[in-house]
C-alpha cells in the first residue's frame, strides 16, 4: 500500500469527526438572547446603550436578523425612540436572573450586560467612544435592572 493510499481513510475520519463536534457543540443562537423572545426592562433612569442617550421608561430589546448575534435594537414601548448597539458574547460568574446591568459613573449609566432568565451566557454591549472617555475613576456602583421576555 503507498502513502497516498492511507491517507485517504485518516483524512475521511477527521472531517466526519469535525462535523460532528460541530453539530453537537452549541452555537451562539442558543447561548444568546433570541431575537424572537427579546427583553423587556423598566429602567428608571436615563441611559446610554451604546452611543445612544436614552430617557427612562420601558424598553423592548432584540437582537437583529442577520447579524450574526452581534447588534441589538432597544426601542421604546411608545416606539418614539430606537437605538442599535453592538454586542459581544460573555459569560456571567453565576447563573443570573433575568436583567440588565449598567455602570454608574457620577450620575451617568451605560448598558453593560444583558442575562436572560437562567442562562449564564449573554450579551456585552461593546463600549462606546463616549464611555471611553469618562473617568473611569468616578465609577460608584453597578445597577441591576430586572429584564424578562417580552411579551406581545
Amino acid at each position: 500500500m503507498k502513502l497516498h493510499e492511507r491517507k485517504g481513510p485518516r483524512l475521511l475520519s477527521l472531517v466526519i469527526a469535525l462535523i460532528f463536534a460541530l453539530t453537537v457543540h452549541p452555537n451562539k443562537g442558543q447561548a444568546q438572547i433570541t431575537a424572537a423572545q427579546g427583553l423587556e426592562a423598566d429602567i428608571p433612569f436615563q441611559f446610554y446603550a451604546g452611543n445612544a442617550k436614552l430617557p427612562p421608561g420601558k424598553y423592548f430589546i432584540r437582537v437583529l436578523d442577520d447579524t450574526d448575534l452581534n447588534v441589538m435594537e432597544i426601542s421604546s414601548a411608545d416606539g418614539r425612540t430606537t437605538a442599535l448597539f453592538d454586542v459581544e458574547a460573555v459569560q456571567a460568574k453565576s447563573t443570573p436572573k433575568g436583567e440588565l446591568i449598567f455602570n454608574k459613573y457620577g450620575n451617568r449609566y451605560f448598558l453593560e450586560q444583558l442575562f436572560d432568565d437562567g442562562v449564564r451566557s449573554g450579551s456585552q454591549v461593546v463600549e462606546s467612544r463616549y464611555e471611553q472617555r469618562v473617568d473611569k475613576g468616578t465609577v460608584e456602583a453597578e445597577e441591576h435592572v430586572p429584564a424578562h421576555h417580552r411579551t406581545s
